[in-house]
């Protein structure tokens, strides 16, 4: 069964804590110096906060898919809908190996499809396909949400962005 994800940069991390532990009635079930995320089940909704981002505000929207049958299929419907797809195959991001790819909707929303693998002790790892470490992270977005290299759909005027 799929989960919906919302990533959203806050300014004070330990106040947001109490804020969103409040609002669902339960406490994050990861906590870093930097990161916090709730995995619940009624609504089932992976919730992530940060402050990583250079702005407050949600960052991206996510599918996170329970099985590698399931992401596929979410990829193979985004693919046969025409939208152009930021593969990234395995990284390591958020506190976790993951298995994932990008789009972006008309608006510049970036959202993110994949696949958790496993858990890691720091937000991101270097990989062979990123030198800096964190590219394959959480895509590096311009503007807001925006994940660079993902281009937004032609309009039919022949117009982009």
């Amino acid at each position: 069964m799929k989960r919906f994800h919302v990533h959203a940069h806050v300014q004070d991390l330990q106040e947001s804590i109490a804020f969103y532990s409040r609002m669902f009635a339960t406490e994050p079930t990861r906590v870093e110096s930097d990161y916090a995320k709730w995995m619940l089940e009624d609504p089932r909704i992976n919730f992530a906060i940060s402050t990583r981002g250079d702005a407050v505000g949600v960052d991206h929207l996510g599918i996170q898919a329970d099985t590698e049958e399931e992401l596929s299929a979410l990829k193979a419907s985004a693919e046969a809908a025409g939208m152009t797809l930021l593969d990234v195959g395995e990284t390591s991001c958020c506190y976790a190996r993951s298995d994932k790819y990008w789009v972006t909707d008309p608006q510049g929303i970036a959202w993110e499809q994949f696949r958790t693998l496993g858990n890691i002790p720091v937000f991101s790892e270097k990989t062979q396909s990123d030198d800096s470490g964190s590219a394959a992270c959480c895509v590096a977005t311009a503007p807001r949400g925006k994940p660079l290299g993902i281009p937004v759909k032609a309009s039919a005027s022949g117009s982009c962005c």
